[in-house]
């Protein structure tokens, strides 16, 4: 699916249209400093019944949230040098009692999922406007 939005309320209408698509419990964020993987994470978070107060996991890499339908935990793997950093924060662990893991900067861990189903959106800001691609 594609999608451009043009203000930070338009957000919900994409979320509101992936949200009954997900059927994997990984969703990967792409995209550039500030593209919006945060504010997407938000609108998704509280879609799903979260009253929890989502912030970006930057500095502590990963965030854990509560749905009525189980865990959902926020990576950022941006400052992770390489796989076996990734391994060290048990991200297996995570994966496997969750109801949902959104993985910002996937790129470090990408290769290790080639056996596992999961989602994709890419977020382009071109300036003007925010251009998805949701997998």
């Amino acid at each position: 699916m594609q999608f451009t939005i043009h203000t930070i309320e338009d957000w919900q209408e994409i979320v509101n249209t992936i949200t009954p698509d997900l059927k994997h419990n990984i969703l990967l964020l792409k995209g550039n400093l500030g593209a919006g993987k945060t504010t997407f994470t938000q609108f998704l978070l509280k879609n799903l019944g979260s009253e929890d107060e989502v912030n970006s996991p930057t500095y502590s890499i990963v965030n854990e949230y509560n749905t009525p339908k189980g865990k959902v935990y926020h990576f950022d793997l941006y400052r992770l040098k390489n796989i076996e950093e990734v391994y060290d924060i048990g991200i297996e662990e995570y994966l496997d009692h969750s109801f949902l893991c959104i993985i910002e900067w996937p790129e470090v861990y990408e290769q290790e999922l080639y056996d596992l189903k999961y989602h994709t959106m890419s977020i382009v800001n071109t300036g003007e406007s925010r251009e998805i691609l949701f997998e």
